[in-house]
């Protein structure tokens, strides 16, 4: 048997359970090299999930040390950084999972065929979806552009059964050396709001597991009621783990469907989400211009602004529009790294159309701040919002913040929450959204609330002006 190392290049993947390229690499019988490489496309991640990337690397070191392994660290270009692995250790293969947006696709894709003629096995799986893109087909041999039929096409389809987690990896006879991760300082972009995020984070595979149990022991059974009410704890919460790969939605796919079978009235309205993941990155792989462009023909020339430093815009990314749910929003964003997803959407709305501000805004200031970044699901939610992308909410669907709140905050527990602006005694949760934002903005709680910046009704009488004068002349 060959005592020749297989390099397992990391990525979206920092689990040891249901891990097809890490199963495949400890079959050979051959050492396994855990390798992560922080190339360009880490150096391009925002401030928050690159935090958190470092966190979950962190974490997944002390995994592998756990199996007679470690995790090795390299900067520089992917395909340097593997060559020179290589040539230390003399390693045979390389073998990872596939990613499915466009950088990674040519990335992946070059090196593959460069380590092919050096003679190097190199050999990608499935990677952090349940259905890869090019799997899941309509009748006529196209892609699916909506999601309803997307869910029924998959919905009674086996993903496959999860993979064990190894016992043990085999380690080479000598380690290559490693870069630090402290030198990597993937956290310096976050200054002072770092301490305030970190409570609220759960890493590692541990926990996205015990996250997972929790969720199915109770909250799964009343999902469909309550997961539209941001004040209750209704929700997995696994879109963060899911990010980087703490946990896999084979994993996820199957435990919900033995809680759907034991009854759990909101598991099958879990696996439906589960799937609308699958969906964006399904759409991201057939349509690529999903991440930069209008995916819908025809909304190239909305007049939306493009203006990001419009007060409007500031006062929106600062939680200070003076809409209180819209700001109680942003403001979990800034102290959490998470929002919740009807939250999600009344922010969405309320710049895309009350401001009419571009919808790439706000795509950018989540790729910032949101530690559960996924560039696909990002993408497609600001489009489906907006009203120019794939399965989209018509224009002229603008979300009213305040009957939202009525509706799914009756009694403003989700706002008192995260506003402490003109509350006698503010929860330490309201509060400590001023201790995670940039001194630079010179914000107090013991500031005056602010008056709206724009009236709901103005904001929307305008919004639905700009698309009918778009109408007449488009």
């Amino acid at each position: 048997m060959s005592t020749k190392p297989v390099i397992l290049w990391l990525r979206r993947d920092l689990r040891l359970g249901d891990h097809p390229a890490l199963s495949a690499a400890v079959a050979t019988g051959q050492p396994v090299i855990p390798l992560f490489i922080h190339d360009d496309q880490v150096a391009d991640m925002g401030a928050a999930p690159r935090f958190r990337l470092g966190a979950a690397l962190d974490r997944f070191g002390a995994a592998l040390s756990g199996v007679g392994s470690r995790l090795i660290l390299r900067r520089g270009p992917a395909q340097e950084c593997l060559n020179d692995l290589i040539k230390e250790t003399g390693a045979d293969k390389v073998f990872w999972s596939r990613s499915y947006d466009p950088a990674s696709i040519d990335r992946d894709s070059t090196i593959k065929t460069a380590l092919k003629d050096q003679g190097v096995t190199a050999q990608s799986f499935a990677g952090f979806v349940l259905f890869e893109p090019w799997t899941v087909e309509t009748k006529q041999g196209g892609f699916y552009q909506v999601y309803s039929p997307f869910w029924r096409a998959v919905r009674d389809r086996d993903p496959g059964d999860p993979l064990p987690a190894p016992d043990a990896l085999k380690a080479p006879e000598s380690w290559p050396a490693s870069d630090d991760l402290d030198d990597w300082d993937l956290s310096a972009d976050m200054r002072r709001g770092a301490d305030v995020l970190k409570p609220h984070m759960q890493v590692g595979e541990g926990a996205a597991q015990d996250r997972l149990r929790a969720f199915l022991d109770g909250p799964v059974d009343g999902y469909r009621d309550d997961r539209d009410f941001p004040a209750r704890p209704a929700t997995s919460g696994l879109s963060e783990n899911l990010t980087y790969g703490e946990i896999s939605p084979r994993a996820i796919w199957h435990a919900g469907q033995r809680a759907k079978a034991d009854g759990a009235a909101g598991a099958e309205h879990f696996l439906k989400e589960l799937v609308w993941r699958d969906f964006a990155w399904h759409l991201a792989y057939h349509t690529p211009r999903i991440f930069t462009d209008n995916w819908r023909d025809g909304w190239d020339g909305f007049p939306w602004k493009t203006d990001e430093d419009r007060p409007e815009v500031l006062a929106w990314k600062q939680g200070r529009t003076g809409v209180p749910f819209v700001d109680a929003a942003m403001r979990e964003l800034y102290v959490t790294g998470t929002m919740h997803n009807r939250a999600r959407m009344i922010v969405a709305s309320y710049l895309t159309k009350h401001l009419l501000a571009d919808w790439r805004i706000g795509q950018r200031w989540f790729a910032d701040c949101l530690i559960d970044w996924d560039p696909a699901s990002n993408a497609m939610g600001w489009q489906w919002v907006a009203g120019s992308g794939p399965d989209a909410a018509p224009y002229f669907r603008i979300f009213n913040p305040e009957t939202q709140a009525d509706k799914f905050d009756p009694k403003g527990t989700y706002r008192d929450r995260w506003i402490a602006e003109g509350r006698q005694t503010p929860t330490d949760t309201a509060l400590s959204y001023f201790d995670a934002i940039p001194q630079s903005w010179d914000l107090s709680p013991k500031d005056a609330y602010p008056d709206p910046v724009v009236a709901l009704s103005k904001g929307r009488e305008g919004a639905l002006a700009a698309y009918e004068r778009y109408k007449s002349t488009g």
